[in-house]
């Protein structure tokens, strides 16, 4: 197995990043195609793919805004995304599953935040499955309750990771 790789994405890592997020959610909740196009031409620097045996296995894509609350569906479609912005929002987080549980997802959210304290963000927002506040919660994100987000018709979760007073 190739060691892991991570880097910006492409626009030529289209139909692997758009495999990852088909492979990672259930179609009313996965990114459509020419959103996940639209987030790699628009906002290349906060869309990171991994790469091991010579193929992209996850991604995470984001945008910057001014906005504290992700319940907007049109954020995820870069409505109110602002490159200096004070938050950064981490709409995906995806491996595919031959490829989990090696630490690709940690060491892809690991480069992101280092990226966004780089920028001089103060926060890092996500929304998430209530199974998944665990994981998060390692980096130091704290959840911050019911999202109005009800995107893919799921009930959602907000956390936040205030940066500049992260323990590392």
């Amino acid at each position: 197995m190739d060691e892991l790789r991570i880097r910006n994405a492409r626009e030529s890592d289209l139909d692997a990043c758009f495999e990852v997020e088909t492979a990672c959610w259930p179609p009313e909740e996965a990114a459509l195609e020419e959103t996940i196009a639209r987030r790699i031409r628009v906002f290349p620097q906060g869309f990171f793919v991994a790469e091991m045996d010579d193929r992209v296995v996850g991604m995470l894509n984001s945008c910057s805004t001014d906005r504290d609350d992700l319940g907007d569906e049109e954020l995820k479609q870069l409505i109110g995304h602002n490159a200096n912005g004070r938050n950064m929002v981490v709409f995906a987080l995806g491996v595919l599953p031959a490829y989990r549980k090696r630490g690709v997802a940690a060491e892809l959210m690991r480069r992101f935040i280092t990226f966004a304290e780089g920028l001089q963000k103060r926060k890092v927002l996500l929304i998430c499955k209530s199974d998944l506040v665990p994981y998060y919660e390692r980096f130091g994100f704290v959840h911050s309750g019911l999202s109005r987000s009800t995107h893919g018709g799921a009930a959602w979760q907000q956390m936040a990771l205030e940066l500049g007073k992260r323990v590392r």
